[in-house]
Formats: C-alpha cells, sequence, structure tokens
C-alpha cells in the first residue's frame, strides 16, 4: 500500500501548475474585463472620444503584455511536464493560437492604429482622412479580439488540466 505523502507532488510542481491557473485566469478574466465592460464604460461615460480611446489603448497594450508573458509560461509549463508530447496536446494549440492573436493585434494592428493616429497629430482620427483605414484597423482588430475571447474560454475550462499529474 503506498503512503499519502508519495501520491502527493512536490511543492515546486504544485506551485507551478498554481501559478499556471492563476496567469489563466488573469489572462482570460482581463481580457474579458478589459475588452467587453471597462473599454466600453470608457467610451460609454467620457464625452472625449479621444481620451477614451487612449485609455483602451493602454489597457489593451498591458493586456497584451499580460498575454504574451502568460502564454510563453503556459507552453514552457506544458513542455516541461509532457516534453515532445506538447506539439499533440490541443491546450498547447489554443495556447499558440492565443498568442499568435496577442501579437498580431499588439504589434501590428494596434501599432498601425497608433500610426495613424500620430500621423494626425492632434486632430481627432475619426474626422481625418485617414478614418476609413483607422476604422478598417478597428473592425479587424475586434474580430481577432473577438476569436482570443472564444479561445480563452477554452483556456479557462481547459485549465483543469494545468494540474500536476
Amino acid at each position: 500500500m503506498s503512503s499519502m505523502s508519495e501520491n502527493i507532488a512536490p511543492l515546486p510542481a504544485r506551485a507551478a501548475a498554481a501559478l499556471a491557473r492563476v496567469l489563466v485566469a488573469l489572462w482570460v478574466g482581463g481580457m474579458w474585463t478589459v475588452g467587453y465592460i471597462v473599454v466600453p464604460v470608457l467610451f460609454d461615460t467620457l464625452g472625449d472620444r479621444m481620451l477614451a480611446g487612449n485609455i483602451a489603448g493602454r489597457f489593451f497594450s498591458v493586456m497584451a503584455w499580460i498575454g504574451m508573458g502568460t502564454a510563453v509560461y503556459l507552453l514552457a509549463f506544458l513542455a516541461a511536464r509532457q516534453g515532445r508530447a506538447v506539439l499533440r496536446d490541443r491546450l498547447s494549440w489554443v495556447i499558440v493560437a492565443m498568442l499568435v492573436c496577442v501579437a498580431v493585434g499588439y504589434f501590428g494592428i494596434q501599432a498601425g492604429m497608433a500610426a495613424l493616429k500620430a500621423g494626425v497629430g492632434s486632430m481627432d482620427i475619426m474626422e481625418s482622412a485617414a478614418r476609413g483605414r483607422f476604422a478598417l484597423l478597428h473592425g479587424v482588430s475586434s474580430v481577432i479580439y473577438l476569436v482570443q475571447s472564444v479561445l480563452g474560454l477554452w483556456l479557462a475550462v481547459g485549465t483543469k488540466r494545468l494540474t500536476v499529474v
């Protein structure tokens, strides 16, 4: 008969798994909170759409860095636990897809939107000739964010697998 202590994972492994679950909660919960609660409230509450957009951009930037850091940690955690089998793990591919969404959104689309804003100076982007391009980038960004949000739901549900075996 095995003792109870043989069935309990060592503290560093349990801590690593707990950190993985906490980071998923931070990333996915933060992403949903910022994208679907905070930013709409900003635009609804503030009279200045430029100010609301600038604040929203800061929130999205913070969440992008949290997402990238979390994705790297989760992939390293799963690779350490599963070895090469991580390449066949659907949860790993969900994390990779979310990381791609974050990277494309932050380094591609948000950077393009920021460049358009900088190009019009203190003028409201929606009152400029760049309005159409900005609206297109914003629409693409919203679709990518929605895809990332749905993948985040899958990741959040899959956190039960982020345990120590």
